[in-house]
């Protein structure tokens, strides 16, 4: 928060994290809002412990397209159209990354060259091949599952997806040139604390699916559940050993790389999980 001579009340935190809360929504979705004033560029780094609240946001508004969908076409249709509801929702903002970082960590033998690449605007191979390949994997993923357990997979994948896709930010230092960086304020570590805190939208968002749907979340199992989310944490570590190795630490791409990743892998783990339902 802004410096100020007197401690902050609680009022006046909590409207500052609703503020923050708007300028990850902002920054992460097409959604409208209100302009800021007086805006200052750290507030954007600041926000990314709030990126999964944008991330149950875009589950639930994706799960409800599955089920509308749902009701008048196919499992596979409804697929999809949600999923395309959420690249326009998102207006691609994290398959931009995966593609940026197939293409990059795939034609790059060296770090340098690694960046100069996926700063490229062109699409290449394997980054065709990576978006394609992701995209086939979601859609067929969510139309092998029940209806009402892939509307659970979305609004869990979606939340903790972005969860894991923030951890870099405690994991690692960034690992671009922050002169040249999309987002400078973004290219900042996270503290162990903030890191902790985003996890409350994860814990948020399977409190509303047991409201929700509790026979479905009774259904899956908690077993189903830890195997899937391990399964997104498997996919985090893959990157951040990646993007250590090749890059140094972590980069806008990488962080969405990570998220489309590991929304694949919790997708699977739950896939996998339907025949023990």
């Amino acid at each position: 928060m802004p410096r100020s001579s007197s401690k902050p009340s609680v009022l006046q935190r909590l409207r500052y994290e609703a503020r923050l809360l708007l300028v990850a929504v902002q920054f992460l979705t097409r959604l409208p809002v209100p302009p800021f004033a007086d805006y200052d560029s750290q507030w954007l780094h600041q926000s990314s412990r709030h990126f999964p609240a944008v991330g149950l946001l875009v589950g639930l508004l994706c799960a409800g397209v599955f089920w509308l969908a749902s009701l008048l076409f196919t499992p596979l249709v409804a697929a999809v159209l949600s999923t395309a509801f959420g690249i326009k929702l998102t207006g691609a903002f994290h398959e931009d990354g995966l593609a940026d970082s197939c293409d990059g960590l795939g034609g790059g033998l060296t770090r340098e060259r690694t960046l100069t690449i996926m700063k490229d605007s062109r699409l290449g191979t394997y980054g065709v091949l990576g978006l394609v390949s992701a995209l086939l994997l979601k859609i067929s993923l969510l139309a092998t599952m029940p209806t009402f357990v892939a509307i659970a997979a979305l609004i869990i994948g979606h939340t903790a997806s972005r969860l894991c896709c923030i951890s870099l930010l405690t994991l690692l230092p960034y690992g671009g040139e922050i002169e040249h960086a999309k987002a400078k304020p973004m290219a900042q570590q996270l503290t162990l604390l903030q890191g902790l805190l985003s996890s409350g939208w994860l814990l948020l968002a399977i409190i509303l699916l047991i409201g929700l749907l509790p026979d479905i979340m009774q259904q899956i199992g908690i077993w189903q559940w830890l195997m899937a989310l391990l399964l997104g944490i498997v996919a985090t570590d893959y990157m951040r050993r990646l993007l250590r190795r090749r890059l140094d630490g972590y980069t806008g791409d990488g962080l969405g790389a990570t998220q489309q990743l590991s929304e694949i892998a919790i997708y699977i783990g739950l896939a996998a999980s339907i025949p023990l339902i």
